[in-house]
Formats: C-alpha cells, structure tokens, sequence
C-alpha cells in the first residue's frame, strides 16, 4: 500500500454498485448511491489520548465495514477508488 492514513484515519476501499439494468434502463453513474459499505485496506498511526497513550483501534485490514453516506475524502490511488475516514466515524463491522 502506498497511502499510510495519519492519526486515527483509516483507508477504505468501497465496495462500488455494479451497473444495474432495471426494466431495460441503464442507471448512470451520477444516479448512483454512494457506497455505504467497504473493506479496510490500512490502518493510520492511532489516536493518542490526553495522558499520551495510543489508543488501539477497534477495526482491522480486511474487516468490511459500514461508513457514513457522506463524509470521509475520497481519493484515488493507481485509478483505485478509495475513502479516508476516522475510525470514529465507521457506523460498524459486518459480520
């Protein structure tokens, strides 16, 4: 991996909406929903809390986890889509 997020940031590689055909219509990018789901793909240095502990972080690479429909940055790394968010802001680890 290339990009190593800072701080409490973690790198995400959404899981991207295949092209779907409804009723013979053809749905646009720019129609699309955003990505809510995605799989971890790198770890920041970890936040450190007032005493100047590092505080560990609750999810792993490779876990697939739900994000916020808006927020994070998205980036773009070898024409690879991926999202920079906080741990914090991670709604949660599916299964």
């Amino acid at each position: 991996m290339k990009v190593k997020p800072l701080g409490d940031r973690v790198l995400v590689k959404p899981k991207l909406e295949s092209e779907e055909i409804k009723g013979g219509i053809v749905i646009p990018d720019t129609a699309k929903e955003k990505p809510q789901e995605g799989v971890v793909k790198a770890l920041g240095t970890g936040k450190i809390d007032d005493n100047g502990k590092k505080i560990e972080f609750n999810v792993k690479v490779g876990d697939k986890v739900l994000m916020p429909k808006y927020g994070g940055t998205e980036i773009k790394i070898d024409d690879e889509e991926y999202q920079i968010v906080r741990e914090e802001d991670i709604l949660g680890v599916i299964g």
